[in-house]
């Protein structure tokens, strides 16, 4: 029987925060005891102690991730451990490798790659939890920074797709021919829908909505803004959405949008849409059949378009604390939600029995130590 492992500190429950341990063994929570306490008296506490108990929070979900350290999904080979490795140091303890819209044959190479790295965990990285299909089933009228190779979806093609990696979450736009139609049949073979990439109608939001779509895909991004005589797929989102991704980097979306959307969206939770980029010095990156220049804390096409980010989970979870949300509820748009998103009981929240997935802070919300699965991981 391996020994079980212990952390003193302010643990985040999905009752509140407790003055007290987490224990965890064989990968599993085995044991959370302490002290109920306030959020504010937390922070009191923290204020009087010489060196305060750190935070204990479930580890990042982040279902949107292109790549980082220098990686990209779309490469193959080694390219999802590296990439695995880099947001782990970052506090993701599972994810979603998301694809790139692309030729059929590139796809299913970056799939094959993919594949492997799902069913067995990389050493010292996130666990893989599946894909997120972003693309090809997108709007040519509003690629963003995918490239040109949008194409009609079949079912057919999805489970052959499936077949070759586990996916999860696929990105459409409700607008395209037969769309509508295919969305309860994507929904009953067991994939979670987001709309996204998309020049659809407020209408068209709502009827994706009522076929069985989830949520939306970087709201704001890639879609029909809101306007007052139309509201665009934006209101459609604001106004009947139970869940939305959204990119917290403070570029993708001004900070009062975020506000907009969070007294909107019940389920907003937060995404990187990180690129090779991220954890990188500034310089050219590929993303798919692009390449991006991370310059001034941003990821761009040469014509500035933005081109995803170089954002990673704990700096996501700042921004949010910057942005006036509590630790707690930060905490939940950065693990917690998602994690309910996808159906998922065992992760995005510290009970016994739930997966060890747990990030420690200090009370500036830096990291000290994350742990995957029971392994902790080397922040350096």
């Amino acid at each position: 029987m391996t020994a079980s492992q212990r952390i003193d500190g302010f643990v985040l429950t999905p009752q509140g925060f407790v003055r007290g341990f987490l224990t965890h063994q064989q990968g599993r929570i085995s044991a959370i005891e302490g002290t109920p306490i306030s959020e504010l008296e937390l922070l009191q506490a923290a204020g009087d102690l010489a060196q305060p108990l750190p935070l204990l929070l479930p580890g990042f979900i982040d279902l949107h991730v292109h790549g980082g350290g220098g990686h990209d999904t779309m490469e193959g080979g080694e390219a999802a451990h590296q990439i695995a490795r880099l947001h782990a140091r970052h506090g993701t303890t599972s994810m979603l490798a998301t694809t790139m819209t692309a030729p059929l044959d590139d796809i299913c190479a970056a799939l094959m790659a993919l594949g492997p790295a799902c069913r067995e965990r990389t050493p010292k990285g996130a666990r893989l939890l599946g894909v997120h299909l972003e693309g090809p089933y997108i709007n040519p009228d509003k690629l963003g920074a995918q490239p040109a190779f949008a194409k009609q979806a079949s079912l057919d093609e999805v489970l052959a797709l499936n077949l070759l990696a586990p996916i999860k979450l696929i990105t459409v736009a409700p607008e395209l021919p037969g769309m509508l139609d295919l969305i309860p049949q994507l929904r009953a073979a067991g994939f979670q829908v987001q709309i996204g990439h998309t020049a659809g109608s407020y209408e068209d939001g709502v009827a994706a909505l009522q076929q069985g779509a989830g949520g939306f895909t970087h709201l704001f991004n890639a879609m029909t803004g809101l306007h007052h005589r139309e509201p665009g797929m934006v209101g459609a989102a604001l106004a009947h959405a139970r869940y939305a991704e959204i990119i917290p980097d403070l570029q993708h979306v001004h900070p009062g949008a975020i506000r907009v959307a969070l007294r909107a969206i019940p389920g907003l939770f937060c995404v990187t849409d990180s690129t090779a980029a991220a954890g990188m010095p500034d310089g050219a990156y590929r993303l798919g059949r692009h390449t991006v220049h991370k310059c001034l804390g941003g990821v761009r096409l040469p014509d500035g378009t933005l081109a995803g980010s170089c954002l990673t989970m704990d700096q996501a979870l700042r921004n949010l604390v910057e942005l006036g949300l509590g630790i707690a509820e930060a905490s939940r748009r950065v693990s917690s939600i998602a994690a309910e998103f996808l159906g998922l009981t065992d992760r995005g929240q510290l009970r016994v029995g739930a997966w060890a997935d747990v990030v420690v802070l200090d009370h500036q919300l830096n990291l000290q130590c994350v742990v995957v699965e029971g392994d902790v991981i080397e922040l350096s």
